[in-house]
């Protein structure tokens, strides 16, 4: 298996990534999945995920805190970080997931598509007890999951909604996002005053609920 960069660096990619995380949560007090958002959103995550030496070996945790709130541009007081005597669940979920992204290459942004950063966190217990590789195995798992979910799905839940409650927004019927959701009926050929009110209700793009050519179902 390519992994993401070379070992030699794995170690402090995960100390930096576990620190980070509690830094950014217990002390300057910020959301754990928005502050992952903004991680991804500064393009430092994907220079972590490159192997960028001075991202994984070069900064501490609390730099790469501040770091990724100075690249998105976010307002905040320096403070003296104080240390937490044991991992907290957010360390134990930076750390776990820097070591799932060097072993799988994925992107960050993908890997918590699939698996939101709270579920992940809520993995601690019992897996914070347990070999990182039946993380990995748990994880793999997940993803797994997700994909056989179509798009529609996927983005139905990111934005909390029901089907009923998609449908109400959307002026779509119950029946046609089931049978979509199901693969009874292929989104990649429906029309653009299905697909249109669709996205607007999700807040995407038309073509970001289209299926890859490999999963769509044929009608």
């Amino acid at each position: 298996m390519m992994h993401a960069y070379d070992k030699l660096y794995l170690e402090k990619a995960r100390t930096v990534l576990g620190r980070m995380l509690d830094f950014a949560v217990h002390d300057l007090k910020h959301d754990l999945s928005a502050f992952f958002d903004l991680f991804i959103a500064s393009g430092i995550a994907e220079r972590f995920e490159h192997g960028d030496f001075t991202i994984l070996a070069g900064k501490s945790g609390i730099e790469l805190a501040y770091m990724v709130l100075d690249e998105t541009e976010f307002d905040y007081e320096r403070l003296t970080p104080r240390f937490t005597a044991g991992r907290s669940e957010e360390y134990w979920t930076g750390w776990a997931l820097a070591y799932y992204q060097w072993l799988t290459a994925m992107k960050f942004a993908d890997i918590i598509r699939a698996v939101p950063i709270r579920e992940v966190c809520a993995l601690y217990s019992p897996y914070h007890e347990m070999d990182i590789r039946h993380f990995a195995d748990k994880m793999n798992e997940l993803c797994l999951h997700q994909r056989t979910k179509t798009r529609l799905k996927q983005l139905r839940h990111l934005v909390g909604l029901s089907q009923r409650e998609l449908a109400e927004r959307s002026g779509i019927s119950l029946r046609t996002i089931q049978q979509f959701e199901q693969r009874k009926k292929n989104i990649n050929k429906a029309q653009i005053d299905t697909l249109l009110p669709l996205s607007m209700a999700l807040y995407c793009d038309m073509r970001d609920l289209l299926e890859p050519l490999d999963q769509a179902a044929a009608e």
